[in-house]
């Protein structure tokens, strides 16, 4: 078989049943395979960028290895930011791009891109094949490191002509990856003891062990109070009862107080990123750290750990469930404290009484989270709605939580939505998008009506950059520059431009409706919901900030009332 046919072989052999991606010249070859490939379909989306976040989007949903194709040029630059999210986010894909004939490699040639220079800073592992016997070892090496490990992309950069030639079709074992060694806890378990305060602090680390059960037994069994990451949003389940929500510039005061109160943070599966801890000067200024990870390279990164743990996370998340249950922790104290600052200081949003009033956003997504099915796939995107969705929507598992972490990406949602379908299309996938973010890849409704996928659509719709405009208003002076978006187009009419249903909203009397006539159309449908512009994500701490300086809405209007006065 020649090297396109390999690619599709090793496909089936590592049991991926989806690929997304975009045709051109020099990728051709790899299409021409597909016409009399089995067991392999072919997503197409209308843009290289939708083909990357759909990829991300059904491995974070699936747990398997998403893919992702495109061709030379322009094709793999495209590429390039939705790479980049699943690289920030620990995201198993594998991306496959065609590259110029080898002999025209450095000539400028027509749609020719030093992919491999590019892409050095966002992948876990590339390759640029200059040899057509060495494809099948380099194909079989790329799905181990992508999924093994702390998971990631990996590029492979092919050339035309290597695609096309005859490759040796005898089977290439790779090892895997080097195992974990067994991890002694007892210098964790000991401290664990000593503390008084004792948190949890969890990330999307969890998930990526696949984690999950593990994690629940542990904090159930152990009792520890704990706050979870964006990523982390799910990792204890939607009813724990020690669980304190999310922490961080939008975090709980709940959350953000018991880190800064606790005498040992036991992180696990998280890296500590700025916006999760503040200024870390200070961040937990009382507490020795305990960090758990598959990564040694997150250890002492941002903040010096007592003690580091690296490992499979099910395995220690096991020992240490085994040891407490044995001689249970007394935190009794701690824990009535913790609860009680979450009942008042957790995240709450009060349904507007006036039924003809406007919608606010985290009153909507409360109920959202109340009618939806427990099971149910939120795909967000970047702004205040992804936010409101952190702090008002209750997850039964991360993978639940499609959101773009580390990398911030405008325009995620819409794909990532869609690859989450095709992880599976029973289920209830839902994008929740801003009027912003949306238009970013609002050609992907396009795949959607061609695979009459069942996905819902959501957009909260301030006619602004709400989170650029909340940040003017706060920081800088209320000094509005290149946010206002109220030339939008009529959502509902575009949607159906693709021939998707579409519905509007714009008073608290039409929530419930709304969301319930989105969710029990049988098809794709849009839901386009208008909230008030000058709607603000609370609370929130000014980047530098400590976490401790938390800005809430009742402090801005107090002293937006003094400025008035004075």
């Amino acid at each position: 078989m020649n090297g396109a046919q390999h690619i599709l072989e090793a496909f089936q052999r590592h049991q991926i049943d989806t690929v997304f991606g975009y045709p051109g010249g020099c990728i051709m070859p790899l299409y021409d395979a597909l016409v009399d490939a089995v067991g392999v379909e072919h997503v197409l989306c209308r843009h290289e960028q939708g083909c990357a976040l759909a990829a991300d989007g059904y491995a974070r949903a699936s747990g398997k290895t998403g893919v992702c194709i495109a061709t030379s040029g322009p094709g793999a630059t495209n590429l390039i930011t939705g790479v980049a999210n699943a690289h920030r986010d620990s995201v198993p894909m594998l991306v496959i791009t065609g590259q110029v004939p080898s002999g025209l490699i450095g000539t400028d040639a027509f749609q020719e891109t030093d992919v491999l220079g590019m892409t050095l800073g966002i992948v876990k592992h590339s390759y640029l094949v200059d040899d057509a016997d060495t494809l099948p070892a380099i194909m079989e090496e790329a799905f181990e490191l992508a999924a093994n490990g702390r998971p990631g992309p990996v590029w492979i950069d092919i050339p035309k002509d290597i695609l096309l030639t005859e490759v040796a079709t005898a089977p290439v074992t790779v090892p895997s990856g080097v195992p974990f060694a067994d991890v002694d806890i007892s210098s964790a378990l000991a401290m664990l003891r000593a503390a008084s305060k004792p948190l949890i602090y969890s990330g999307g680390g969890v998930s990526l062990a696949h984690a999950e059960d593990a994690f629940r037994v542990f904090a159930e069994t152990s009792g520890l109070p704990a706050v979870a990451t964006l990523k982390g949003l799910g990792n204890a389940g939607k009813h724990s009862q020690y669980d304190l929500g999310m922490l961080g510039m939008h975090g709980s005061l709940a959350a953000n107080r018991a880190v800064d109160d606790c005498d040992l943070l036991l992180v696990i599966g998280a890296r500590l990123d700025d916006r999760a801890t503040g200024n870390l000067s200070g961040f937990a200024p009382n507490a020795r750290l305990i960090h758990v990870d598959a990564d040694a390279a997150e250890f002492n990164k941002s903040r010096q750990a007592e003690v580091t743990l690296r490992g499979d996370l099910k395995d220690i998340l096991r020992a240490f469930a085994e040891a407490l249950r044995a001689q249970p922790l007394a935190i009794s104290d701690w824990q009535t404290q913790c609860r009680t600052w979450h009942t008042t200081g957790g995240f709450h949003a009060a349904d507007n009484e006036d039924p003809y009033a406007p919608i606010i956003g985290p009153a909507f997504i409360r109920q959202l989270s109340r009618i939806t099915p427990d099971d149910t796939v939120i795909a967000c995107d970047v702004g205040q709605h992804q936010m409101w969705v952190a702090q008002h929507y209750q997850f039964a598992s991360p993978r639940h939580h499609l959101t773009s972490g580390g990398l911030g990406t405008m325009g995620f949602g819409l794909p990532a939505a869609i690859g989450a379908q095709f992880a599976d299309r029973s289920s209830t996938v839902i994008n929740v998008t801003g009027d912003g973010s949306f238009m970013m890849n609002a050609q992907e409704l396009a795949t959607i009506r061609r695979y009459n996928l069942p996905v819902k659509l959501i957009i909260l719709d301030n006619q602004c950059l709400g989170m650029v405009r909340q940040q003017q208003e706060l920081f800088y002076d209320n000094r509005e520059s290149q946010i206002n978006l109220d030339d939008n187009p009529d959502f509902v009419t575009m949607a159906r431009a693709f021939g998707i249903h579409g519905l509007h909203i714009e008073r608290t009397d039409q929530i419930r409706r709304g969301i319930e006539t989105l969710l029990a159309y049988k098809g794709p449908m849009l839901l386009h919901v208008a909230i008030a512009r000058e709607e603000n994500v609370w609370p929130i701490v000014k980047p530098g900030a400590s976490n401790t300086d938390m800005i809430d809405e009742s402090q801005r209007r107090q002293k937006t009332h003094k400025e008035q006065v004075a």
